[in-house]
Parts: structure tokens; C-alpha cells; sequence
């Protein structure tokens, strides 16, 4: 006998994940599914910001970034282990867009999400310390705002965390190969390692990001009438080019902005880029020009050249944008779009669209669309709900460390600084009862025990290196060859 659900989310991405919470903190049964890993396409390869959006004030898209910075409040409060505030410096460039529209596009931004606990925007010398030196001569002034840097993957991983602590069911590895109508719901053939299975569901909601398509053509035998621009994102990583943390935006000639964000310590991020994407969506990669772009982008502001020689490492990801027929694809909108199938019998919802800083009431605005179809219970409430490790006296990250390291002294500081911000108040499940570094087991490398790998298996989906190395974590950026190997044959060896 087939399982049976209330509600099927395909798609462990920051949509899924989110939409997977909410019902599950609504009482309902839910089963959320993933082909690969969780964050393992999309949400892992964004430019990690909680932001409201600047750029797209030129696009008169106010509901959006109005939407957006009052939900980067939300998160920030409620996951303070993995978002923290983050200053960006805009300098002025003459040739560009004036600096009276600058100015007036960050009084709007200060406001337009109401009352804000980040500093307000203002006007910057760049002829002075941090930036002297970093930038050109030729830049001497600039403007300063506030946004919100995001551990994206482990946003997702803990997002899904809390859906399962509330009731519900999480398959990674699993993917849904067939959906059929019957006659109270739908019927879906899973497939995992071990072969296939069937569940039921009442509903389905097709939260695939650039796989959504492929998804309701399985369903419905087409797509939905909603239309899809896959836009490629992609970002350079290089060793650290400035002190300080600090970000910077740099404005480009063809309208576009280029990210410069302090990176894991020694790095510095460079993104992104907008391509429109038609390869395989299941190997995306950054290209030769999308490199020579971005290099030269950061090239124009800083004192010395970014060379392809200083990169180590890229990574890209395929944004599913809502087809709105923008003449770019930088002006496509970022908004969410939802399409609701339910004339041939049990609905299906597919989400186009969204960004990591709305996920939260995309997800509530998801359930609320599907309810104007089926009976559900309960109500909005992720919004006052702690991710797990985010249930800190008044958000005080601050706080939270202090106290860690009167606790745990033996842990060295760079360390515990970096399990405090991954693991938050749960950072006691992986310390254990360890008094010593010994008592951690294995030592792979760097800052990672076996302790660290043996709760990522237990509580947070982890199956393989890359999915500790690179999306619950970027040690893979600090680790040796031969360490990343010992931790694949560790893996091996649980298998």
C-alpha cells in the first residue's frame, strides 16, 4: 500500500524548502522530495545576499524590493547565526549613472521597507582608508548602504531541518518519475537507490527551480502556460583583494552591477553574470567569456587587475526566472509567479521565479493560493519561528559567541567561530561531550573533525564529500587535495 500525503513538494531548493516548513508547521502531511542533494543546483550558487534588491528600483519593481527588505528583517531575526549584516560601497563612477540618481534610488531603498534596525545609507570618501589604495585614483567619492550576507546552503538544509522536526518527511536522493491523477489526489512514482515506490498525495506543488518545466510536463503531459527563462549566474572566486568587511558594487557600461564581497576569510567573491542558459541543466558551469567578463569588470575599479591567473575556483547555477520578456536578461524580474492547474482534478501548483530573501513569503503566498482550491488548516507563522541554531537572546550573535567560548576554551578560535556561525545553539550536538580536540575523532584537516561529518550524516542529509565541502560548509576552499580525499574515502567507508 502506497504511502499517502497531504501535500508533494518536488524540489529541495530554498522554494521547496520553504514551502515544505510552512505546511508542515500547518499540520499538514508533507512529503518533500529531491533528486540530488538539498541546495544542490540553484540555491548554492547565488551571490549569498539577504538584499531588497537595489537595482531593480530602475525597474520600478517597489512591490518586490519593499517585500524584500522588510523580509531581510525577518530572516535577519531569525537565523542570526547564517545572516549577518553586511556594508556595500558604490563608487561613483562619472561615466555611469549621475550621483543625485544614485543618492535618490538609496533614500528610497532606506524607506521603502519601512522601519529598519540596519545603519542608512551615506555618502563615502574613497580617497581615504579602507578604499585608498584598493581603488582607483580616479574614484574619490561613492555612497554606503546596508544589506545582508547568507550561508545560502545551509539556509536551505536548515530551513528543511525544521519542516522535518515538525512532522515532515524528507527523501534526498529521490526523484519523482511519474505523477498521475486518481481519484482523491495524485499518485507519484519515486526513485531512489534502493528502486521505486508510490505515494499519494493530495496535492503537488512543483517547486523544481530550472527543472519546473520537466516536472509539469510529467504531470500534465506539457508545460504550464507560465513561461520560463533559465538566466545563467556566474561568480569567480579569488584570494582576498581588500581589508576590511566591507563589500563593494561596481556599476558596469552595459548597465549590470558586479559584486566584491569578503569571501570565507582569505577570498574574495566576484558576481555574477546574467547568460541566458540552453545546456544541461544537470552540469552547469561558468564559460570562458562569463570568466573574461567578470575579471574585467573588477578590473575597471580596482588598483591592480583581476587576472584569471588569481582564480581558485567558480561555480555557477541556472536562475528559473518567470519569462516576462524583458529586453535583458539582468532586467528580467526577480518576482515570483505562481501557475495552479486544478480543472482535470487534484491541484498542481508550479512556482516560477523567486530569490533566497522572499523564499519565506513566497512560501506562505504558495499555500495560500493552493487553499483557494483545497481545505487547509492552520496559518501564517514562520515569521516570529527561528531556524534551527537562530534561538538566540535577541539575535545577539555576538552574545551567543562569548559564551560558546567560555564553554568550550579548547576549541581554538578560529574554529569555534566558524561551527558557532554554521551550527548556532546547536553547536552542542556536535561538540558532544568533547573536552579536547581529541575527543572529535578523526582530524581531516583544518578546522574539520569527525564529530563535525558524523552530525552532518545524522541531522542534516549529508551523504557525500561535496555535500559537506561544498555546500553545508566551503571547506573545500581551505582543505588540501588529500584531506578532501580522506574525507571522500570516509564517506566510502560508511557506504
Amino acid at each position: 500500500m502506497s504511502q499517502a500525503y497531504d501535500l508533494l513538494v518536488i524540489g529541495g531548493g530554498i522554494n521547496g524548502a520553504g514551502i515544505a516548513r510552512d505546511g508542515a508547521g500547518r499540520g499538514l502531511r508533507v512529503l518533500l522530495v529531491e533528486k540530488d542533494d538539498l541546495a544542490s543546483h540553484t540555491s548554492s550558487a547565488s551571490t549569498k545576499l539577504v538584499h531588497g534588491g537595489l537595482r531593480y528600483l530602475e525597474h520600478y519593481e517597489f512591490r518586490l524590493v519593499s517585500e524584500s527588505l522588510r523580509e531581510r528583517e525577518v530572516l535577519l531575526r531569525n537565523a542570526p547565526h547564517i545572516i549577518w549584516p553586511l556594508r556595500f560601497v558604490m563608487p561613483h563612477e562619472p561615466s555611469m549613472r549621475p550621483k543625485w540618481m544614485l543618492r535618490l534610488g538609496l533614500l528610497l531603498y532606506d524607506r521603502i521597507g519601512g522601519k529598519m534596525s540596519l545603519p542608512r545609507s551615506k555618502r563615502v570618501d574613497l580617497r581615504v582608508a579602507p578604499h585608498r589604495g584598493v581603488l582607483q585614483e580616479r574614484l574619490r567619492a561613492g555612497f554606503e548602504y546596508s544589506d545582508c550576507w547568507v550561508e545560502d546552503a545551509r539556509l536551505v538544509v536548515l530551513t528543511v531541518k525544521d519542516a522535518e522536526e515538525r512532522g515532515a518527511e524528507v527523501r534526498v536522493g529521490t526523484e519523482c518519475t511519474a505523477l498521475a491523477r486518481v481519484a482523491d489526489g495524485w499518485r507519484a512514482t519515486l526513485r531512489d537507490g534502493a528502486g521505486e515506490t508510490e505515494v499519494t498525495a493530495r496535492a503537488v506543488i512543483n517547486a523544481a527551480g530550472p527543472f519546473v518545466d520537466r516536472v509539469a510536463k510529467t504531470a500534465l503531459g506539457r508545460s504550464t502556460p507560465a513561461h520560463l527563462r533559465l538566466v545563467k549566474g556566474s561568480h569567480i572566486i579569488v584570494s582576498r583583494r581588500f581589508p576590511g568587511e566591507h563589500a563593494y558594487i561596481f556599476q558596469q557600461p552595459d548597465g549590470r552591477i558586479v559584486f566584491a564581497i569578503p569571501y570565507e576569510r582569505d577570498f574574495t567573491l566576484i558576481g555574477t553574470t546574467d547568460q541566458l542558459y540552453k545546456g544541461d541543466l544537470d552540469d552547469v558551469r561558468i564559460a570562458p567569456e562569463e570568466v573574461t567578463y567578470l575579471c574585467e569588470a573588477a578590473s575597471r575599479y580596482f588598483t591592480s587587475a583581476v587576472s584569471e591567473e588569481e582564480i581558485v575556483s567558480t561555480y555557477a547555477g541556472v536562475r528559473p526566472l518567470y519569462e516576462d520578456n524583458a529586453a535583458s536578461n539582468s532586467t528580467v524580474t526577480r518576482d515570483y509567479v505562481f501557475e495552479l492547474e486544478a480543472e482535470g482534478g487534484a491541484p498542481i501548483l508550479s512556482v516560477y521565479g523567486g530569490k533566497i530573501t522572499t523564499y519565506r513569503k513566497l512560501a506562505e503566498h504558495a499555500l495560500e493560493k493552493l487553499g483557494q482550491v483545497l481545505d487547509l488548516p492552520g496559518a501564517a507563522w514562520t515569521a516570529q519561528a527561528p531556524l534551527p541554531g537562530g534561538d538566540m537572546p535577541d539575535g545577539d550573535f555576538a552574545a551567543f559567541l562569548w559564551r560558546a567560548n567560555e564553554r568550550y576554551g579548547w576549541v581554538p578560535p578560529e574554529m569555534l567561530q566558524r561551527l558557532a556561525r554554521a551550527y548556532g545553539t546547536r553547536l552542542d550536538l556536535v561538540l558532544g561531550e568533547a573536552t579536547s580536540l581529541a575527543d572529535l575523532g578523526r582530524h581531516f584537516g583544518g578546522t574539520l573533525y569527525a564529530a563535525e561529518l558524523r552530525y552532518l550524516v545524522a541531522h542534516e542529509y549529508a551523504r557525500t564529500a561535496e555535500d559537506v565541502l561544498w555546500r553545508r560548509s566551503k571547506l573545500g576552499l581551505h582543505l588540501a587535495e588529500d584531506a578532501q580525499q580522506a574525507v571522500t574515502d570516509w564517506f566510502a567507508a560508511r557506504d
